[in-house]
């Protein structure tokens, strides 16, 4: 007798476990006994990181179409020290407009349970309690989509599937003026301009910061032109004057370029398609015909627009007078490397401030402070990496920062940074390699203007604007360095056995027809740790050969595969690029493993 329900492989699925307790559940507690009968879809994420923010959107849909069979939890596991802070995952989780319950972990033990290495990482649980599938990175709703409607009709022929109204219960609106404002601008008029982001509207406040003179977007999420009370926004972003007469805005979510006119609040679109940029994809052309992926920030420099294009650890440039846009700096691989514009990587570039030589560049997820300068070459001046951070002042090749998101270009040739994790505004003096602390206690500063002899910080978790003489003398803080808390992998000296495991969706094969599907990038901080195995390839699994005597470090791990639909009949089957970055920690020790597995989609058929 043939069996019609599909076979998977299944894992008991470990207990959701979070310090921090349950957010947006109208203060209930539970358990994955309480879900048992709906399809459970665990999010683990982080608020810092962008392809975890990519992941909220790309949900969006798929929670709407199954809201009565399958339950999103947003399990939050934590990179740096200050989103360990249960505070700021609250404010963080209205910040992004998460719509489904979220259970803070900020000790990282349910991410250990499910043997978690990557944000973000979608873990699939059926019914009954079974983990059927686990995929990292973006780009598998369309997955996952297809794995819920056969579960739907598995378990709801086996009497399994529990419909209903799930657990999620929305906060209360709160009435302030401004809601996690992420960047301001001084207009030609005096006024402030401000990408109120929570709400999805640009803020134009008199100059005592506080009072509106009006908003700019109907409030609504949406990518539409129009005029100031009909236009949309997607959690707008960096502002900066493309002239007299006109803003240019960092449409984040809507992957766009926007341009506000300020004498008739007219919103058009200057580049970008709304469409997220996916490896693959053209890196320049015509503004309008090109994808781009959550820009951040905007600057003039050089005659151009400059963008710092989040999404994919890059720079890229408009040019207003050709409308063409074009990469200039980054590979998309996430790091800290300096050099040529091409061959440099940053990691999550949030904001840029232009002097008449360098372009200044907070690159959030390195902990850094990076400059370009005209010839297109990228140079640090403070930060080390992906997972040093801190708060320590002195000199540069020691200081630390926690993700600024954002850097001011001030008039004695000196920058401030909003050091947005430590809740504090920092400076960096070219002319001596010195960094010192402005000011303390403001709430997640994520940009700073200068108006006069005063430096006004937008305090995006205060909801406000804050007006700041600029000190003579620095402020005296603690030096407190940290390392990302998770746990190093300790693997065996020399040989390892890299394992990037990827099963095609079901209905899907992998796309052959133009060559290899796959792609596997290894390398390593510091270099000497890696003897052999590092560079491109187009085979999923490799062997590396550690060196013995570096005792730790980390392995960057960058992988895509793609697939198609599996359909003979059609010469133009639907594909979908998989693709994630790890960077796994390290140490090497006598008895350790011989094999380092990454899930990219599926399951390891070699857990235990």
């Amino acid at each position: 007798m043939t069996d019609p329900t599909p076979r998977r492989v299944r894992v008991r699925a470990p207990e959701l476990v979070g310090k921090g307790g349950w957010l947006n559940t109208g203060d209930k507690q539970y358990t994955l006994a309480d879900l048992r009968g709906r399809i459970v879809l665990l999010d683990f994420w982080t608020f810092c990181c962008i392809n975890c923010l990519h992941v909220l959107d790309e949900l969006r849909e798929l929670e709407e179409k199954h809201a009565d069979t399958v339950v999103v939890i947003g399990v939050h596991s934590p990179k740096f020290v200050h989103e360990a802070e249960h505070a700021a995952v609250v404010d963080a989780v209205e910040r992004y407009g998460v719509a489904h319950p979220v259970l803070d972990d900020p000790e990282l033990v349910t991410w250990k349970q499910y043997a978690v290495r990557a944000w973000p990482t979608l873990v699939v649980i059926d019914p009954e309690g079974y983990v059927v599938a686990q995929h990292a990175g973006e780009g598998h709703v369309h997955a996952i989509e297809r794995l819920v409607t056969e579960l739907e009709a598995e378990h709801e022929a086996k009497g399994t599937l529990r419909r209903g109204d799930g657990p999620y219960v929305a906060p209360e609106p709160q009435p302030t003026a401004l809601r996690f404002p992420g960047k301001a601008l001084v207009l030609p008029s005096g006024n402030f301009l401000v990408s109120d982001t929570t709400r999805h509207q640009l803020v134009e406040l008199e100059p005592d910061g506080e009072s509106v003179v009006r908003r700019i977007g109907s409030g609504a999420r949406g990518f539409r032109d129009g005029p100031a009370e009909t236009a949309a926004f997607s959690e707008p972003q960096g502002l900066a004057l493309l002239d007299e007469g006109a803003v240019v805005v960092a449409d984040t979510v809507n992957h766009a370029l926007r341009r506000f006119d300020l004498a008739t609040g007219e919103v058009t679109t200057l580049a970008g398609t709304g469409r997220q940029w996916w490896q693959g994809s053209p890196t320049s052309g015509p503004a309008r015909e090109i994808d781009l992926s959550s820009p951040w920030d905007v600057a003039f420099f050089g005659g151009r627009v400059w963008i710092a294009m989040a999404g994919v650890h890059q720079l890229w440039a408009y040019d207003p007078v050709e409308r063409t846009v074009a990469a200039t700096a980054g590979t998309t691989n996430e790091g800290l490397v300096d050099g040529p514009g091409p061959e440099a990587w940053f990691a999550q570039p949030s904001e840029l401030a232009a002097t008449a030589d360098r372009l200044w560049v907070a690159d959030s997820e390195t902990s850094a402070l990076r400059w370009v300068e005209a010839d297109g070459s990228v140079h640090t001046a403070v930060g080390t990496g992906l997972f040093d951070f801190g708060h320590r002042d002195g000199a540069a090749e020691q200081a630390l920062f926690q993700h600024p998101l954002g850097v001011t270009a001030l008039p004695d040739g000196s920058v401030a940074i909003s050091d947005t994790y430590n809740h504090a505004l920092r400076r960096f003096d070219p002319a001596t390699g010195e960094v010192t602390t402005l000011a303390t206690d403001l709430r997640e500063p994520s940009d700073a203007v200068l108006v006069g002899d005063d430096i006004v910080v937008v305090e995006s978790a205060g909801h406000r604007l804050t007006r700041l003489r600029l000190p003579e003398e620095a402020v005296k803080v603690a030096s407190v360095a940290h390392r990302t808390q998770r746990a190093a992998t300790e693997v065996a000296p020399g040989r390892l056995e890299l394992d990037v495991i990827f099963q095609a969706p079901a209905g899907q094969k992998l796309d052959e027809r133009y060559g290899p599907s796959t792609r596997l990038l290894v390398s390593a901080t510091p270099p000497e740790l890696l003897l052999s195995g590092e560079g491109a390839g187009t085979d999923l699994t490799r062997v590396l050969e550690l060196n013995p005597g570096i005792a730790e470090g980390v392995l960057h791990v960058s992988a895509m595969a793609a697939s198609c639909d599996d359909d003979g009949e059609n010469e133009f089957p639907a594909c979908h690029v998989h693709q994630q970055d790890w960077g796994v920690p390290v140490r090497l020790a006598e008895g350790g493993a011989d094999r380092l597995p990454l899930v990219l989609a599926g399951l390891d058929a070699q857990t235990p």
